[in-house]
Order: structure tokens, then sequence, then C-alpha cells
């Protein structure tokens, strides 16, 4: 028969053993790896390295990620729905080594805090305002932005605000002529009529993880090329308790922007930023007519159609970022 006793006992020895063998590896690999902590062993200026911070901005908790030289030109990434600044985790180093890169969550987003809806009105004229505020406290006094789906009336409410300190525009799948809403918003243009219950809660669908996914692989040629761990990602958090109420307040809002759309688009004809347009062409959300419109106002402005989806950077994050460096390298001046 087999000797179960000893059997343990032995195995007992063997993990005691184990365990003292794991322990020096866990103090030499501490020690060792000390050094690989350096610029020099991670080949990155420290400036390159991203930050993660949290500011108070008018009793809000804001997160934002932040990366690059201080006295660098301003590139200011603003982030659409249902994401958080995650959706520019590879784009911040892409570009930092040549600029200040300051990507913020909204408040109801990423890692920002979440106040009761009851308390705090959810809306893009107050994401403008905290995103204002956190650039001052950052003392960022011009800057370039990147405007992508709810980033768009944002960054452009902030070009209202302060029209002298916009540098240029990268423009991402963010709308800002009626051209740009088609099929899509239908019932997101029936709950703006009509604020019902049944309008509102016809919504709900677009929250659900069919929906977050869509938004990612649709009318992208290589859906294997998207990372699953976005649209998992971002629906734990839209799952939290009470997001969903304070999503649909923001889907009600998002008609206020429409009614700037004029007011949009003479900040750029009259001011006339430079503008570089990288747009997902096979978008059904801001379909590519929207892209178009903005070369109305902006003739000048450098026009790049992807053969892919909504979450262009997902998979053309690459090509993006090239033509950014390009775009910017040309129409930003250094400080």
């Amino acid at each position: 028969m087999p000797n179960f006793e000893n059997d343990r006992r032995n195995a007992l020895k063997l993990g005691v053993a184990g365990l003292g063998i794991l322990a020096t590896s866990a103090s030499a690999f501490a020690q060792s790896s000390k050094p690989t902590m350096s610029k020099a062993t991670s080949g990155k200026p420290d400036t390159q390295v991203t930050r993660h911070r949290t500011a108070k901005v008018d009793g809000i908790d804001i997160f934002y990620r932040e990366a690059g030289p201080a006295n660098a030109p301003v590139v200011v990434l603003l982030h659409g729905f249902p994401t958080s600044s995650r959706m520019f985790r590879n784009l911040i180093p892409a570009l930092s080594d040549r600029y200040r890169v300051i990507a913020p969550d909204y408040p109801g987003f990423g890692q920002s805090a979440v106040p009761d809806r009851k308390d705090f009105k959810y809306g893009f004229a107050k994401f403008a305002e905290l995103v204002d505020g956190l650039l001052t406290q950052l003392n960022a006094k011009q800057y370039a932005l990147y405007v992508m789906d709810y980033g768009a009336p944002v960054g452009f409410r902030l070009a209202l605000l302060h029209p002298e300190r916009v540098t240029a525009l990268v423009v991402q799948n963010g709308n800002a002529y009626e051209e740009g809403l088609k099929e899509f918003w239908k019932p997101i243009k029936a709950y703006w009529a009509n604020d019902t219950a049944e309008n509102r809660n016809a919504l709900r669908a677009g929250m659900t993880p069919e929906a977050t996914k869509f938004q990612y692989v649709d009318g992208v040629r290589d859906p294997s090329r998207v990372d699953p761990d976005s649209w998992v990602h971002d629906q734990a958090l839209l799952d939290r308790p009470g997001l969903a109420e304070i999503q649909l307040d923001i889907f009600k809002d998002y008609g206020t922007n429409v009614a700037l759309y004029p007011k949009f688009q003479e900040f750029f004809r009259t001011r006339k930023p430079p503008t570089l347009i990288v747009w997902g062409t096979n978008d059904v959300i801001f379909p590519a007519d929207g892209a178009r419109a903005y070369l109305r106002d902006l003739p000048d402005a450098e026009m790049h159609l992807l053969d892919t989806g909504h979450f262009a950077l997902e998979d053309k994050g690459d090509e993006i970022a090239a033509l950014m460096r390009d775009f910017l390298g040309r129409k930003l001046k250094s400080s």
C-alpha cells in the first residue's frame, strides 16, 4: 500500500524548501530589478513616462494622464463614449517625446469621480468647464485639441471659451455638422424631442455588452487587431451602480451640442485653426459625411479617411500617430 503519511511529510519538506527558494529568489529579484527602473535601462526619458494623476476641480476629482516635457507644446486628448483617457494609452507615448500630452476623464467616466446625479448636472457644458479648470491648474495656456466622439463637443465648447488658446485641431470621428447625424441617431433624436420614459428606456440598449463591443469592431476589416480588453473595461465601468441613469442624462444633453453647431462652425471659419481630420470611414455612428462637412468651413484641413470604424485608434493607431507627428511638427512651434 502507498505510504500516504511519508508522502505528506516529504511534500511538506519540499514545500518549505520551495518557499525558501522563492523567498531568496524574490529578494534577489528585488535587488537586481532596481537598476532596471533607471532611464538608461528603460531607454525612455522620464518625461516620456505616462503619469496617472487626479486633481480637484470645482470640488470634483478629475483623473488625467500626462506625459512629455513640461515646456513642450501641449496636446489635449479628449475621449468619447463609453470609454475614457484609456483609449489614448498607446497614442500618448507616441507623442510625448515632442509634446506635453494631457488626457482627462470626464466625471462619470474612467477613473474620475462619479458624483450623484441629484447633486451634479452631467452634461457637456460642465465637462468643458471642468476640463478648462484642469488645464488652468496645469498651466496649459495654449493647446492643440484631439477630439473624438463626445470629445468633439467638449473640445469645441472649450474653444468657444478660449478661442485664442487653440493652436490646432485633430478631429477623429467627432461631429460638428448635421450631416454627421444619420440613421443611428433617430432614437436619440426622438428622446431629445420628447423626454418620455419610453424614449429614455429605448436607449438602454446602447449600454449593453453587445453594443459596447459593436462600437469597437463594427467597420474594422480585421477585428483581431482590436484589443478585447477595451470593450470589457468600458463595460465594467458602465455596469457600475447608477451609471446607466447618468449616461441616459448625458444622451439627453447631447442635443444641446447640436444647437451649438453654428457657433462651432463660426469658430472654424473665423479662427481657421490648423486642422487634421483622421476619420474611420466605416463608422455608422458618425459617418464620413460628417468628416467631409468640415471642409466647408476649414477648406485647408488635411483629411484622411481610414478603412476602419468608430474607434479608429484601436487598429489604425500607428497610422494616426504618424499623421499627427507630421501635422503637428509642421503646425506647432516649440516653446
